[in-house]
C-alpha cells in the first residue's frame, strides 16, 4: 500500500503521514455505513419504479381476476334479483290464484343459510363472497322448485275439479223453449199435492240432445215410474248429477264422461206433464239449485234469453 508524506517545515523534511487504527476505522465505518444508506435507498426506489417482471405479471393478474369476480358478483345479483320477481310472483299471484296459501318469509329463509360475507379486509374477500351468494341462491332456487312442483300438482288438482264442476247447461239455449226456475215446495201437476221440487226443468222438443254438465262417471242409469229414464253421473269432489224424464240414455253404469258429451235426448217419461229435462244437482248429497252453477257459463246475451225463457208459474214434474 503506498504511503502519503506530508512537509515538516520544522524537520524540513517530508515524513510519513501515520494514522492511528481508531481514527481508520472511523472513517472506515462513516464510509461504508453511508455506501449502505444510499445503497438501500436506490434499491428501494428502483424497485418501487421497476418492479421484477415475476411480481408485475402477479399484479396484473391479480387485478384481472377482481375484474372477473367482480363480474361474476354483479351476474350473481342479477340472478337473484330475477328469481326475487320469480318468488314474488310465486306467493302473490300462482298461489293466490290456485287458492295456496304463499310461503311464509320463515320458510322463504329457512335453509338459506349460507356463510356470511367475509371482510373486505381479506384478500379472498371476493372469491368468498361470491361463493356464499352462489351457495344461497342454490338454496333459494331448491326451495323454489319445490314450490313450483306444489304449484304444479296443484294445477292438476284444479283442473279435474273445474272439469268436474257441473258449470254448464244440459240443454243449450238454442233448443230451450222454457226454463223452469221453481226451486223448492210447488203443486205437484201430477199428484196435485205439495211436495218440494229441487231441480230446475228445461222444456225443449222430444229428441233434443241432452249434455252432461261435467267431467265424470255414470253412476246409475234406468228406467223408472217418477224419474222415468234417468241418469246419475258422479263427477267426484262430492259433486253429482241427474238427469230425468230421458226418452232414452245411450250411457252405460261405469262409462266416463266428458262436459259437453251427449248422454241422452229429451222425452216425456215417469211422472211427467210434457217434453222435457229434470236436471238436478247435489253436492255431498244434498239437492242446490243448479242455477248457480250453469249461469257463469253464459255470456249477456245467453243470459238475457235464458232470463226470456224462464218461467215459474208452471209445473212439469
Amino acid at each position: 500500500m503506498a504511503l502519503r508524506y506530508h512537509y515538516n517545515p520544522e524537520t524540513c523534511r517530508y515524513e510519513p503521514i501515520v494514522v492511528a487504527p481508531r481514527v481508520f476505522f472511523k472513517k472506515t465505518f462513516r464510509f461504508l455505513g453511508t455506501s449502505l444508506l444510499i445503497g438501500l435507498a436506490g434499491l428501494l426506489y428502483f424497485n418501487y419504479k421497476y418492479p421484477f417482471i415475476d411480481e408485475s405479471h402477479l399484479i396484473k393478474e391479480n387485478q384481472n381476476l377482481k375484474a372477473e369476480w367482480q363480474v361474476i358478483n354483479s351476474q350473481l345479483q342479477k340472478t337473484s334479483d330475477q328469481l326475487a320477481a320469480l318468488e314474488d310472483n310465486d306467493d302473490n299471484n300462482f298461489r293466490v290464484i290456485l287458492g295456496m296459501e304463499p310461503l311464509s318469509p320463515s320458510q322463504r329463509e329457512a335453509g338459506v343459510g349460507g356463510r356470511e360475507k367475509a371482510s373486505a379486509e381479506i384478500p379472498y374477500s371476493l372469491i368468498r363472497n361470491a361463493i356464499d351468494f352462489s351457495e344461497k341462491i342454490k338454496n333459494r332456487l331448491t326451495l323454489e322448485n319445490n314450490s313450483m312442483n306444489e304449484l304444479k300438482d296443484q294445477l292438476l288438482h284444479n283442473e279435474k275439479q273445474w272439469a268436474a264442476r257441473p258449470a254448464i247447461q244440459p240443454i243449450s239455449n238454442k233448443d230451450l223453449i222454457h226454463l223452469y226456475t221453481t226451486f223448492g215446495p210447488r203443486l205437484h201437476p201430477i199428484l196435485g199435492e205439495w211436495a218440494d221440487h229441487l231441480a230446475l226443468d228445461f222444456a225443449a222438443k222430444r229428441g233434443t240432445p241432452i249434455y252432461a254438465t261435467g267431467d265424470g262417471y255414470v253412476d246409475y242409469a234406468s228406467g223408472g215410474t217418477t224419474y222415468g229414464n234417468v241418469v246419475f253421473i258422479n263427477h267426484g269432489y262430492r259433486y253429482q248429477t241427474r238427469y230425468a224424464h230421458m226418452s232414452k240414455y245411450i250411457v252405460a253404469v261405469g262409462q266416463r264422461i266428458k262436459r259437453g258429451q251427449v248422454i241422452g235426448y229429451v222425452g216425456n217419461t215417469g211422472q211427467s206433464k210434457g217434453d222435457h229435462l229434470h236436471y238436478e244437482v247435489l253436492i255431498g248429497g244434498t239437492k242446490v239449485n243448479p242455477i248457480h252453477f250453469f249461469q257463469l257459463d253464459l255470456n249477456s246475451r245467453e243470459f238475457e234469453k235464458l232470463i226470456s225463457l224462464a218461467k215459474t208459474d208452471e209445473a212439469l214434474d
